[in-house]
């Protein structure tokens, strides 16, 4: 069985057991979050399809770990002389989540 729901405007794909790594969550490591925003249901033979949301569908799942990605270099430059020359750096936070339990109502 795989559910595909929202998390903060973004859609992301997972299975029971499966580890996942989204935008960073205001939990902590160890705790418990649900979502209800599920775009999708299949357990290989029937799909159900959310308009938008599928009802009484979550999926709950445990803050395993909060991290920050590779560092990106953003550099911005404009030619002909007129002396700019911007170089930055950005790294995004992320928590990885471990997928429980995906409840189809």
């Amino acid at each position: 069985m795989y559910a595909v729901f929202q998390i903060g405007g973004k859609q992301y794909r997972a299975t029971e057991g499966e580890r996942i790594r989204v935008e960073r969550l205001p939990q902590a490591i160890g705790e418990s979050v649900e979502f209800d925003q599920v775009l999708m249901l299949s357990d290989g033979e029937t799909v159900s399809v959310g308009q938008p949301t599928v009802a009484g569908a979550k999926v709950t799942a445990q803050v395993v770990d909060q991290h920050k990605g590779k560092k990106i270099i953003v550099f911005d430059y404009r030619p002909n002389g007129k002396r700019h020359a911007v170089k930055a750096g950005h790294r995004q936070y992320y928590t990885w989540l471990q997928v429980e339990k995906i409840v189809a109502r």
